[in-house]
This record gives structure tokens, C-alpha cells and sequence, in this order.
């Protein structure tokens, strides 16, 4: 149901905005997760998507689960062992996957808590702006369960071992000053300049040609996880099919006559 996900496109970016504020935004919910899924698949397939801003609606980004079916055993949470493991594996666990392969660059601002998988989500994008009011707990231990959405994967990569491990194992929350410091987020900014400093960004992203993007957010994800070599070898790939594109015919042309560039995706 896309009430629980608001989409939103102005030229080449798109903002998906969490609309559960009454809820904190969970993102656990099976008719949640369908709506990200599928927005995510119809900005993969839209080539005049250059970047994607993911935000909250109300005064948290997401606290992750939803408490109340956790209490009430129902939708992600119901059944048995097997039944929870199969209920994870084709409900929140689509979004890693899904969100992790979404070429198009992806932006976080992060208006206020992000706990727990609400944290996660914010892991999974390329780049984490803060609001002043931002803070962040990979805080499954305090409702008695574990990372079950990638965090364990997805937070180390993001901080270190050392500090993940803290994160995670205390269940405490970082403020927004705390997660600049450790490389968790690139800037903090004053609550009412977070989405204008989001925009601002992306705007500055998406004026870049938009497969060339593509291919270069690919280029970064592979490199966290395979050697340089195979990681050298595809970017040679990757670089002789951009040097045929008219968009960089168009973005050297520009340089050198001094003007702007105009980029088709072609």
C-alpha cells in the first residue's frame, strides 16, 4: 500500500518518504516492504532516475520493527521458528537485497531515530545525511532478538568492527554528532536544512550522466567485497562501454567548449 510509502519524483530524483509517523514508520510489514520493493524495481527500470532520497515522515526516520505485532505475534512475526525464518526471508529481508542491487544512487536523510532495521535501511544506502535530531541503535538486543536484516553484514562495513560490535551488542544509541565522528554519516546539518541539504546533494549527483552513475555505484558496491583484480578487470569492462556512449562524447565536448553538459542516457 503505497499510503505507507509516499513517492515522490521532481526531474531526475525521486524521494520515498516512510508514512507511518503515528507507528514511528516501521518497515517490517509485508504490504510495506511490496511498495518498496516495487518502487525500487520502477526506479531500476527508469533510466531518468539519477538519484533517490529515502526520509521519514513525522519526527523519526524508522524504529524498525513493528512492536506491536512483535507482542502480538502476527504478520512478520507469527508462527513458528520455521515459519518466522521463511516470514523474514520474503518479507523484510527483500529490502537488503533489493535496495543493496538498486543501481541509482541512494541518499538517507535522516530526520530522527533510526532503530534497529531502521538503521539497517539507512546502512543500505550510499550516502547518510543527519539531522541534528538523528539517532541511531542497532538496538535488537533490548527487544530480545538479533540483527535479522543484514546489520551484521551492512554495520561493520559502514563504522569497523570495534564500534559495530558496541552498537550491537549494547544496543545503545549514538547521537548524530557520535555517528559523524565514526564515519557513520558524511554531515550533520540543523533539522529544518536536512532535506534542502538531501536535495542539494542529489541535484549535484544527478546532473552526472545517468548510466555512467549506474555503473559507478556498481563499481563501489563490488569493490567491499572482491579483489582488486576481478574488481580491475570489470572496471576496464565498464570503461570501454562508457567510452562509446554519447554522453561522454558530450561531457568531453562540454569541457572543452565551456558550457554545460546535457546527458540523454544514450
Amino acid at each position: 500500500m503505497d499510503e505507507k510509502l509516499l513517492f515522490a519524483q521532481d526531474g531526475h530524483v525521486v524521494t520515498l518518504t516512510l508514512n507511518q509517523p503515528d507507528l514511528r514508520n516501521p518497515v517490517t510489514d509485508a504490504d510495506f516492504v511490496d511498495a518498496f520493493i516495487a518502487r525500487c524495481e520502477q526506479i531500476r527500470a527508469d533510466l531518468s532516475v539519477r538519484c533517490v532520497i529515502i526520509t521519514g515522515a513525522g519526527k523519526g526516520f524508522s524504529s524498525g520493527g513493528n512492536l506491536k505485532h512483535m507482542r502480538d505475534r502476527v504478520g512478520t512475526f507469527a508462527g513458528g521458528a520455521v515459519d518466522i525464518a521463511d516470514n523474514y526471508r520474503t518479507g523484510i529481508q527483500r529490502i537488503p537485497r533489493t535496495l543493496w542491487d538498486l543501481e541509482v544512487p541512494v541518499i538517507a536523510a535522516v530526520n530522527g531515530p533510526a532503530y534497529g532495521a531502521g538503521c539497517d535501511l539507512t546502512l543500505m544506502c550510499d550516502i547518510r545525511i543527519a539531522s541534528e535530531r538523528a539517532v541511531f541503535a542497532e538496538n535488537f538486543v533490548k527487544v530480545g532478538i538479533i540483527p535479522g536484516d543484514g546489520g551484521a553484514w551492512l554495520l561493520p562495513r559502514a563504522i569497523g568492527l570495534s564500534r559495530a560490535a558496541e552498537m550491537t551488542l549494547t544496543g545503545e544509541p549514538i547521537d548524530a554528532r557520535t555517528a559523524l565522528e565514526w564515519g557513520l554519516v558524511s554531515r550533520v546539518v540543523p533539522h529544518d536544512d536536512l532535506m534542502p541539504a538531501a536535495r542539494d546533494l542529489a541535484a549535484r549527483i544527478a546532473v552526472n550522466p545517468p548510466r555512467q552513475l549506474r555503473l559507478a555505484k556498481r563499481l563501489l558496491r563490488e569493490g567491499q567485497h572482491t579483489r582488486i583484480g576481478p574488481l580491475l578487470e570489470l572496471s576496464a569492462t565498464y570503461q570501454a562501454a562508457c567510452h562509446q556512449t554519447a554522453d561522454h562524447a558530450e561531457a568531453v565536448n562540454a569541457l572543452l567548449e565551456k558550457r554545460s553538459p546535457t546527458f540523454t542516457g544514450e
